[in-house]
């Protein structure tokens, strides 16, 4: 298929390499055109605007960082939307709020443009071997005509319905995340302090059914003070963020994300932003160091 990529980060750029070597024709755009390099060298065209993304597309892909930045690159001059055909169809990838997401899929709509909602867990590590596990939402009919294509990206594609239940479910996730970091910091700080080596605390973790895929994988290189992105802790930030703008929408209280949002915020202050999201870590170790 033809397929369009707009936003070529750590993520979309994994995405596209796969869809490459998967046997796919790509046309990329990214406002820093230097991100898109490793996709020019794998055979991918790229192009100057999302416009031109659109035009050579059957079904353009969004990787971008908000939802402000999904409606610039589909309604704003050179967008998606000038650059329509019969029967395009855009996939959102990004972690945005479920509700800006009905808003932004009916103005699609306006456009004769069906949008369905696919962001995904899983970082680049995964995406280039598509094993991402996604999460999707829109038109019925829509979904069925890109399932071959999702079933690429992803190894488990899970439909949830109307516009914004795919996003409402990413946040979900990612709150999970945010706090399964924050646990598994505090556990090895705590261990630390006691003098127990914090290998020892992830063993015996490990060995319940308290484990997760972090405490198996990425704890492990927490403890050594490894802390290479595969999504970065100012982007948890952002995502929480969101997470507490679209419980409020909801008239929903989460009151622990609202305090580790004040913990990440901090960190990012402490200049960790670029850090993999398990550098808070990083930051409470700082904590302890002051005190």
């Amino acid at each position: 298929m033809k397929i369009g990529l707009i936003g070529t980060g750590m993520l979309g750029n994994a995405v596209g390499l796969h869809l490459l070597q998967s046997g796919h024709q790509l046309t990329a755009f990214n406002r820093t055109k230097e991100k898109t390099n490793e996709l020019k060298k794998n055979g991918a065209q790229i192009v100057s605007t999302p416009k031109e993304v659109a035009e050579n597309s059957e079904i353009v892909i969004s990787v971008v960082k908000d939802a402000n930045a999904v409606k610039q690159i589909s309604f704003e001059k050179d967008g998606i939307i000038n650059g329509n055909h019969k029967d395009l169809v855009v996939c959102d990838m990004s972690t945005i709020n479920p509700l800006e997401s009905k808003i932004i899929a009916e103005k699609f709509l306006e456009h004769g443009i069906s949008m369905l909602d696919t962001p995904v867990m899983g970082g680049p590590n995964v995406a280039i071997t598509g094993e991402l596990v996604m999460m999707a939402a829109g038109n019925k009919t829509t979904f069925d005509k890109c399932k071959k294509l999702l079933d690429t990206i992803a190894n488990k594609v899970f439909f949830l319905g109307e516009n914004g239940t795919a996003h409402a479910v990413k946040l979900a996730m990612n709150l999970q995340i945010t706090m399964l970091a924050l646990a598994l910091s505090e556990g090895i700080t705590l261990a630390r302090g006691a003098n127990v080596d914090p290998k020892i605390f992830l063993e015996i973790l490990n060995s319940t059914y308290f484990k997760t895929g972090m405490s198996e994988n990425k704890a492990y290189k927490m403890i050594q003070g490894k802390f290479d992105a595969t999504f970065t802790l100012e982007n948890l930030k952002k995502d929480i963020n969101t997470i507490l703008e679209t419980s409020k929408s909801f008239g929903l209280e989460l009151p622990m994300i609202k305090k580790a949002e004040e913990v990440y915020e901090n960190a990012v202050k402490e200049g960790l932003g670029h850090l993999d999201y398990t550098g808070i870590l990083e930051y409470i170790k700082k904590l302890n160091e002051k005190n």
